[in-house]
């Protein structure tokens, strides 16, 4: 039975691993360069408004979220990368923080699939390709999520259908799709990936 969206709760923002929860549910990650759409779109996935808190200063937070969906599914918001503004220590805690949910994660063999976020405006970025070497060489299942699909003219969008299918990105990844906050494009393809991978 497919979870009720409408009973969904924030665990915890964990700002160190032994704060990661351990209850034994699927969990969906969700990975992207900060101002990429992240918040809004697990907003609009969740059918709520301000659930995922869109910060005014890109990534000015370094926590991961973690939300369980009815008890069902617990959805993980991972901290934003590739903010320029952010020092040199806050970046070793970015970088520590995440990588520790891959590899000091009591509960890391729960993790069913990364929902990798990308800029459709803009293309992969060089942080968003190292993110996505990780992703294979770490062998972790993985989705890519064009976000902002509805800032593209007709023009931009045929472009960047084409790139994707001249040099695609991760060849590897379980599907590719386009993805608005504002018009819900890609909404219901993403749930039905999303419920596939957890088994529901």
């Amino acid at each position: 039975m497919k979870p009720n969206l409408n009973n969904v709760s924030l665990l915890i923002s964990a700002g160190s691993p032994r704060q990661f929860p351990t209850a034994e549910l699927p969990q969906i990650a969700f990975s992207g360069r900060s101002n990429v759409g992240k918040s809004s779109l697990i907003n609009a996935l969740l059918q709520r408004k301000k659930l995922a808190r869109v910060s005014s200063t890109p990534g000015k937070t370094i926590t991961i979220n973690f939300y369980s969906i009815d008890n069902k599914i617990m959805l993980v918001d991972l901290p934003g990368y590739g903010y320029a503004k952010r020092t040199y220590e806050e970046q070793k805690k970015w970088s520590a923080l995440t990588d520790s949910y891959f590899t000091n994660n009591p509960a890391g063999d729960r993790v069913r699939v990364v929902v990798q976020l990308i800029d459709s405006r803009i293309g992969p970025t060089k942080d968003d390709r190292q993110m996505l070497d990780f992703l294979r060489e770490a062998a972790m299942p993985h989705i890519l999520v064009y976000t902002k699909s509805d800032k593209l003219n007709r023009t931009q969008r045929n472009a960047m259908e084409n790139a994707l299918e001249e040099n695609h990105p991760s060849p590897e990844a379980l599907a590719t799709i386009f993805f608005s906050s504002e018009t819900k494009e890609g909404r219901d393809t993403l749930w039905n990936q999303l419920y596939h991978v957890c088994d529901i």
